[in-house]
């Protein structure tokens, strides 16, 4: 079959974005290929089409769980056998996936580089007819790269398995060094490079100097209508500014990693068919999300790289019209970048001191531990050894990307309750025990089904809508189970811990101790290069991104902020039609600043270069109010 059928009869298109037909044709050739495509070119598809037009089964490794399984998802709906192998998966349902992906007539494996250090793993691969391995995200083998993972080295062993077998590493950013080590730790033979250009010449790149986001948001969404997402730093500012823009009117949503997968579902839906106008995200938001009408993505705080930067501002404009990427920026938002990304990095020193406190908080013996499970209280912990909060996590982090541990967060989804008496008993409970109403009643309205079955309960949302303080709920749900009301299966911690190694102390964390400082170094040259970014208001804010990725043009893009303020052609014109829009707004009555810029279609920079102006040559004037008047 043609890969164009293929195309055709799966995905519903007749041609190919640039390069993918290409690539194709290289891995078709049993070339290893190597493809680097930014975010929007469709790099699933140039290792999913050979896969299916070859007899045997795919290999993917990808570190993303979520993304693994969201293409799973996508291939089945297709009516394609694919599967995932993620953690929490018991060892009788391993063994039955991958008896199937021998016999099965599957098309796609799924793993994380972990997973193939495992022995059934490597065991059952032997076994399979694999007709291709794919890398995804393939810069997480680098050192160098963006995000790397140790365990992406483990690949080798996947290649050894199946010499004859050829692979494509596929990234969406990788600088020239990394290219390079990408095919070397690959084991590649006379690579098939393919790199698309970094250039997205419908996307004008913005940065808004402001001391009031929330305002300028506002005004951003009113001037640029159309489908947004607006990424913020932590959960709490999505479900904040989602709650602001509801009040200003706007269609709005919010999606983090703490909701539940059926909110998930029903938000991603409301925004993907134009529902909601907007979307209020962590930056964990979009991956493998290919909405091709967005409008406008903003930053809300600064990225902490480029590389991801130009991921998520990717995400606008891919139906090939124009869009904005636009950074929020405040004076402040500098020294918050520096002290929340590099104030917290842990030293390795400190990273071996959690390490041992890790040790000795669940009582493991020098030479034990390995494979073992425990519940974990992260809170407890750092209280018990006196640990900073931050610098604790991005500890632990660091040991489980590099293999010593495996963090799982449960994120308050742990409790589990079922009702064990029938309704007619339940009702008569509460006759003489009216004070459990008000819960009762928000658990059976809440959770359907929580009579038949041991259910998952979000105590905080029963405590949102019981309007309880979390000390109630939780002694009146001890009070149901006394009485034999529920079963109650109360979570206690926030988190499980694996160990993946034997308890040896300094031994353990020393040959991972260059990666850490490696890592740093790198993380500091991210920091500097987006802080470099925001504050060059010079050079073309496109040039400035090609140049970073290495791939330098002379031309300008004419459409950023850096280009309209530099053309002094447009600059004149536009100076003097906004002063007529201000004096003009100010025939009627006293306006603020504020007033005037939602008036004025404009940005907060030039309105207030233009007041200053109108000032300087008497035309307006300042009131005791704070307002401008014609004089």
């Amino acid at each position: 079959m043609h890969p164009l059928e293929v195309l055709e009869r799966y995905w519903n298109h007749t041609s190919f974005r640039p390069l993918q037909e290409d690539i194709i044709t290289s891995v078709l050739n049993r070339e290893d290929t190597f493809a680097l495509l930014p975010t929007g070119g469709g790099k699933s598809v140039c290792f999913q089409i050979p896969a299916l037009i070859q007899d045997g089964i795919c290999i993917v490794i990808s570190p993303l769980i979520a993304l693994m399984k969201d293409q799973v998802n996508t291939l089945k709906i297709k009516g394609i056998k694919a599967v995932a192998i993620t953690s929490g998966m018991s060892y009788k349902d391993l063994d039955t996936q991958l008896d199937n992906c021998i016999y099965g007539n599957y098309k796609f494996l799924y793993l994380s580089p972990e997973r193939l250090l495992q022995p059934l793993v490597q065991e059952r691969i032997q076994q399979m007819q694999v007709n291709l391995i794919a890398v995804d995200e393939a810069h997480c083998i680098s050192q160098w790269g963006n995000d790397f993972r140790p365990a992406y080295k483990n690949i080798g062993v996947l290649r050894q398995m199946h010499p004859h077998i050829n692979c494509i590493a596929l990234t969406a950013t990788a600088k020239h060094d990394v290219v390079d080590d990408i095919t070397k730790n690959l084991d590649f033979v006379n690579p098939k490079i393919f790199k698309a250009s970094f250039a997205r010449p419908n996307i004008a790149y913005d940065v808004i100097h402001t001391d009031d986001k929330l305002f300028q948001l506002e005004h951003l969404l009113k001037t640029h209508q159309g489908s947004s997402i607006i990424y913020v730093r932590n959960r709490r500012a999505t479900t904040d500014i989602h709650n602001y823009l509801e009040a200003k009117g706007f269609s709005s949503t919010f999606y983090h990693g703490g909701i539940t997968n059926k909110e998930k579902q029903e938000r991603l839906y409301q925004w993907t068919n134009d529902q909601k106008q907007i979307i209020v995200a962590t930056t964990a938001f979009g991956m493998g999300i290919d909405k091709a009408n967005v409008k406008t993505v903003i930053h809300f705080n600064l990225p902490e790289s480029l590389e991801s930067y130009y991921q998520e501002a990717g995400r606008a404009g891919r139906d090939g019209k124009l869009a904005r990427a636009i950074v929020l920026k405040q004076h402040i938002d500098v020294d918050h970048l520096r002290s929340q990304f590099l104030s917290t990095l842990p030293s390795v020193n400190f990273v071996k001191t959690v390490y041992n406190k890790l040790c000795n908080y669940f009582q493991i013996s020098y030479g034990e531990g390995e494979n073992s499970l425990h519940q974990f209280d992260f809170k407890s912990f750092c209280n018990d050894y006196k640990l900073k909060a931050s610098l604790t996590y991005n500890a632990l982090l660091i040991l489980d990307r590099n293999a010593i541990i495996t963090l799982t967060q449960h994120f308050n989804f742990r409790t589990k309750i079922q009702f064990i008496t029938t309704n007619a008993v339940l009702f008569q409970y509460l006759e003489t025990h009216l004070e459990l109403n008000t819960l009762v009643k928000v658990l059976l309205r809440t959770y359907g089904g929580i009579f038949d079955y041991d259910t998952k309960v979000n105590l905080n949302l029963v405590i949102q809508k019981s309007n309880l303080s979390e000390k109630q709920v939780i002694e009146e749900l001890q009070r149901l189970e006394k009485d034999e009301v529920i079963s109650l299966n109360m979570a206690n911690t926030d988190s499980e811990i694996t160990f993946l190694k034997p308890r040896e102390d300094d031994i353990t964390i020393n040959p991972i101790a260059k990666t850490i400082e490696q890592q740093h170094n790198l993380k500091h040259q991210q920091i500097e290069a987006v802080i470099k970014y925001i504050k060059n208001d010079s050079v073309c804010r496109s040039q400035q991104l090609l140049s970073y990725f290495g791939e330098g043009t002379k031309e300008i893009c004419g459409k950023c902020s850096v280009c309209i303020t530099n053309n002094s052609e447009i600059s004149t014109n536009k100076k003097v039609d906004l002063s007529n829009k201000i004096l003009e707004a100010l025939q009627t009555e006293a306006l603020s600043s504020r007033q005037l810029l939602q008036a004025i279609k404009c940005t907060e920079k030039d309105l207030l270069k233009s007041l200053s102006e109108l000032i300087e040559i008497r035309k307006i004037k300042i009131t005791s109010a704070n307002t401008y008047i014609i004089i």
